[in-house]
């Protein structure tokens, strides 16, 4: 699992959600650096959110790897309503007390909102979707982003979900690995590398 660039949205503290935003130098840069990294481990497949920042930076990624990246929205970001567009300080002005529940991904209630169980649910399906696509042995690269992957990766591995509070945020092309046993149950080898 890895987390798209970075974005200018990124670096002004502005929630994407699901909108569109772009990887700006920086994020291109990041997708460059950590290219060669996942190509070594001579992954079968790239699968991505379809939003552009993750989709440029699977390109970057699959292309180093000689191989096309399929797009599947179940990848996406939580669509985060009437916060999306918002930077963190205007959040915080606008309602102090909302703003702590989002620092907290206390997400049910925030207006327009996608259900943090459904994100979970979405990201889960396409997790195992991922693996039933690969064969004995092969790695299978999913480019996202950091806060539905987190979720999910709680959900995928059978966690609790307020579990996903004690995992700190992805940083901008960070990745997971995760190792399936022989058992059939799935571990987490590295984390925010």
């Amino acid at each position: 699992m890895l987390r798209h660039g970075r974005t200018a949205w990124n670096a002004e503290r502005r929630i994407q959600g699901q909108l569109d935003v772009e990887l700006d130098a920086t994020g291109v840069e990041q997708a460059q650096a950590v290219a060669p990294l996942i190509a070594a481990m001579e992954p079968a497949l790239v699968w991505s959110s379809d939003l552009a920042r993750a989709r440029l930076t699977a390109e970057i990624v699959a292309k180093e790897a000689g191989l096309e990246p399929t797009y599947d929205e179940r990848l996406r970001e939580f669509r985060l309503g009437d916060y999306q567009g918002v930077t963190h300080a205007e959040l915080e002005a606008r309602d102090a007390a909302a703003f702590g529940r989002f620092q907290r991904g206390e997400w049910d209630g925030i207006p327009g909102a996608e259900a943090p169980a459904d994100v979970a649910a979405r990201f889960t399906s396409v997790l195992r979707d991922l693996v039933a696509a690969l064969g004995p042995g092969e790695t299978g690269v999913a480019v996202s982003h950091g806060a539905a992957a987190r979720s999910g990766l709680v959900a995928f591995l059978g966690w609790r979900p307020e579990q996903a509070h004690d995992l700190r945020a992805l940083g901008n092309c960070a990745r997971v690995v995760l190792e399936e046993r022989s058992t059939g149950e799935w571990a987490i080898a590295t984390y925010n590398t």
